[in-house]
């Protein structure tokens, strides 16, 4: 009996061994999928220009949503379009513009291949308001456009006059040289981005629709170059967009009988608090199903050999400890907001008065929708999971659906990550999901592919300045902007070559 104990346990430790062997081997198989790029010589950009450029732009006041301030607002639009134009005059004078939707801009350049597809670069040119309250918070005012300590401070310095006013430069740059674009070239700059685009870059998709084009690829913000986001990353991680999700808030209505609160039904969750309590609580510990794949999954391929030894085997093996990982990544906000359509509970409202019980108690609840994800299987998931036909469950307005996944295998991520590689040697590329939305999500009707992507350094304390308190942007930053699109336009529209491509 001993023997055949100390036999099986002889036979147990050679299959882990065998085991950890292949694990080992395996792991050690998996190459850089870097792609191996010169460092591009830095091209000289004068930072103080492009600085002045984005103040200017900060100080039009073109903050989106607030029909108070529409006067404002629109007055605001008409300033930064009359500073663009006086700031970037060969932009304005050798490509078309048009104003779409009352206010938003679309400039063409033309190409001298009629059969490429063309892209287009895409900005927005309005902002968010200033939360009510805060205005003295800010270390400069908020819409002075004041160039202090080594940055552009003000609304619309990072989200996304930033991108604006560096994709002109770079435009404004390659005229200048004498660039011929082999493909045409949109440049398209919507006016209400922050609230949802549809007046603005909808309306631009329409207007490419009936004109027929179809473009290769459509690049706008997005994702970053971050620095110490991801943990076990070192290296700075530039990660390229491939989608974004798509959002639907749920309102939960909950009906009971009203009465004096001395006297409650003893039977639990009988009221309506209790009822709605009860269903919060259970979508809380249910959320819907996820996992790696789609751009998640794309994204640690990427990323997996430059990790430290031990989370590269595992990211490296998922065929035997994907489990294991996802229920890791499951644990951060972040990560786990790349696996799965999320859950927040945002609003909550029931009774009036603390000795009257209520007879309706109301929640919503938003979800962000993974891509592959629907809002219909959202409200469906909530409805089964939460199980009580006395609560009704409906769509507080209409969803959004998520962008369509665009490949990180195309032709066009490539040429995106050749000038990440060349304009940030350092950084590790990776795809990526965009967490937020964009407009570039309307122009899935008119790209074979939508990327998102801003070409600024990322640092965690810099998450709270979009949309918040002292937003900023680094000169030098501004500076390396206009070399990436510089660089793009070259990669992505230069003039056809023999041989091997740029």
């Amino acid at each position: 009996m001993l023997r055949r104990i100390a036999r099986g346990l002889l036979v147990l430790l050679a299959l882990l061994a065998l085991l950890a062997l292949v694990l080992v081997v395996n792991t050690l198989r998996q190459g850089s999928r870097q792609l191996a790029v010169a460092p591009l010589p830095r091209l000289a950009v004068d930072s103080k220009a492009v600085a002045e450029s984005l103040a200017d732009a900060v100080r039009a006041q073109t903050v989106s949503g607030l029909p108070e301030a529409q006067a404002q607002y629109l007055a605001g639009l008409e300033q930064l379009q009359q500073q663009l134009a006086a700031r970037y005059p060969r932009v304005h004078a050798q490509l078309e513009r048009e104003v779409v939707g009352g206010h938003s801009l679309l400039f063409t350049w033309k190409g001298s291949d009629a059969g490429a597809k063309p892209i287009a670069l895409m900005a927005h040119q309005d902002v968010v308001p200033i939360a009510p309250g805060t205005e003295t918070r800010w270390q400069q005012p908020p819409f002075a456009g004041v160039i202090e300590g080594g940055f552009v401070w003000g609304r619309g310095s990072l989200d996304d006059k930033s991108n604006l006013v560096t994709e002109l430069e770079a435009v404004e740059r390659l005229l200048a040289e004498g660039f011929k674009p082999r493909r045409t070239i949109y440049l398209a700059f919507g006016h209400d981005e922050e609230v949802e685009g549809y007046a603005g870059a909808q309306a631009i998709v329409k207007l490419l629709q009936q004109r027929g084009v179809r473009l290769d690829f459509a690049l706008d913000e997005g994702l970053a170059v971050t620095e110490g986001i991801l943990p076990g990353v070192a290296q700075p991680l530039a990660m390229i967009g491939l989608a974004e999700k798509g959002l639907v808030s749920v309102r939960l209505v909950a009906t009971a009988p009203s009465g004096h609160s001395s006297m409650p039904s003893p039977a639990p969750g009988a009221s309506a608090i209790g009822m709605l309590s009860a269903a919060l609580e259970r979508l809380d510990r249910h959320p819907m199903p996820g996992g790696m794949r789609g751009a998640a999954a794309a994204m640690f391929q990427a990323i997996a050999p430059e990790l430290p030894f031990g989370q590269r085997l595992a990211m490296s093996n998922l065929w035997l400890l994907r489990p294991v990982v996802e229920s890791v990544l499951s644990r951060g906000a972040a990560t786990n907001a790349m696996l799965r359509t999320t859950t927040a509970m945002t609003i909550l409202r029931a009774g009036n008065k603390e000795n009257v019980l209520p007879g309706r108690a109301e929640a919503v609840v938003n979800f962000r929708i993974l891509p592959g994800d629907t809002s219909q299987q959202v409200v469906e998931h909530v409805r089964r999971v939460i199980a009580d036909e006395r609560i009704e469950v409906t769509m507080l307005n209409a969803p959004v659906e998520p962008s369509r996944l665009a490949s990180a295998d195309a032709p066009s991520f490539h040429t995106i990550e050749r000038a990440v590689r060349e304009v940030f040697p350092d950084a590790i590329v990776a795809p990526g999901l965009m967490l937020a939305g964009s407009d570039s999500r309307h122009f899935d009707a008119v790209a074979d592919a939508t990327y998102r992507f801003m070409p600024i350094r990322f640092k965690t304390e810099d998450l709270a300045r979009v949309h918040g308190i002292d937003e900023r942007i680094a000169v030098d930053q501004l500076a390396d902007m206009v070399r990436f699109y510089h660089r793009l336009l070259q990669l992505a529209a230069g003039p056809a070559r023999e041989g091997p491509s740029p």
